[in-house]
């Protein structure tokens, strides 16, 4: 074993450096903090945003104590202030950004944002004017969520969506399939077979009745792990649209899906971080923030 090995971005170039460390914090090397629901019960699998499999680097997860679904959804009292409290805290642990495992954190996007010094995208659907923007004004935006009955204006005002893009968007609701809706009921099981064609039977209902759909954006941070099923189902549709196959009235020329973790926060750096802390030095003009949003086109 090489018994010089070095971790992380020490190397010859940094060794010689005075390093600090912020008062309070106690944890380093985390430039991404998740905040998520406390009381749950289903599986998280890999492509969930709290899954540890679903990184390739360090992010630091918190609970919201005490929060369940009802309460997130239902934007019950305590629960900004609860919500707020946990994003301070992992402020304070030196994250650089903040995130969420559900997109209906995106009630108090706003809010938070406005609070908090350090950029926050609490729900995916904070990416829809940005989708819009890239789209013919005239293509529907299709969203798959847990629950639409939740699924308002007032979360859409918070992420930043306003009253000519609603008119765009094309809801549909997996919270009530039978296998899907383990997670909105806590049952802690489901048949992941049934919950990939529940997924893409409701992105089909969309492209069946919305053919000239620009998008499809996933809410649920419990969607991302069947994500590689709608690139490869939408490829197909779009196969067969230029074929002449289905829709023959109107070919559909490219639908771009936008899952939970197209919306990534990350640190851009040129690796000149604090010996053993893993704190990059405040002074430096090489490390800033940057929102790096990613789409994939399927095919």
């Amino acid at each position: 074993m090489d018994n010089n090995i070095r971790y992380g971005f020490l190397n010859s170039s940094n060794d010689n450096v005075t390093v600090k460390m912020k008062k309070g914090q106690n944890i380093a090397g985390y430039p991404i903090g998740i905040i998520y629901i406390d009381d749950v019960y289903y599986p998280m699998l890999p492509g969930n945003i709290v899954n540890g499999y679903t990184f390739d680097f360090p992010v630091r997860l918190k609970a919201v104590q005490g929060l369940d679904c009802a309460n997130l959804f239902n934007v019950a009292d305590g629960v900004y202030e609860n919500v707020l409290a946990t994003c301070k805290k992992l402020k304070a642990e030196g994250v650089r950004a903040i995130s969420s495992a559900c997109g209906f954190f995106g009630n108090y996007q706003s809010r938070i944002a406005d609070e908090i010094d350090i950029p926050v995208a609490l729900s995916s659907l904070v990416q829809l004017p940005w989708i819009a923007s890239i789209l013919k004004e005239d293509q529907p935006i299709g969203v798959l969520t847990a629950q639409k009955d939740s699924f308002t204006d007032n979360l859409l005002n918070s992420c930043g969506v306003n009253d000519a893009l609603k008119q765009r968007l094309i809801v549909k609701d997996l919270g009530h399939e039978p296998q899907f809706s383990c997670i909105i009921e806590g049952r802690g099981e489901f048949d992941n077979n049934l919950v990939c064609k529940e997924v893409v039977g409701k992105a089909l209902q969309i492209i069946e009745e919305f053919p000239n759909t620009g998008a499809i954006l996933l809410e649920c941070s419990d969607m991302p792990p069947y994500a590689y099923l709608l690139h490869n189902f939408l490829s197909l549709i779009l196969q067969l649209s230029s074929a002449g196959c289905i829709f023959p009235s109107r070919k559909l020329h490219t639908v771009v899906l936008y899952d939970y973790f197209t919306l990534q926060l990350f640190l851009i750096h040129n690796r000149n971080t604090d010996n053993n802390t893993g704190q990059s030095k405040q002074n430096s003009d090489h490390n800033r923030f940057c929102i790096c949003i990613r789409s994939q086109s399927p095919g």
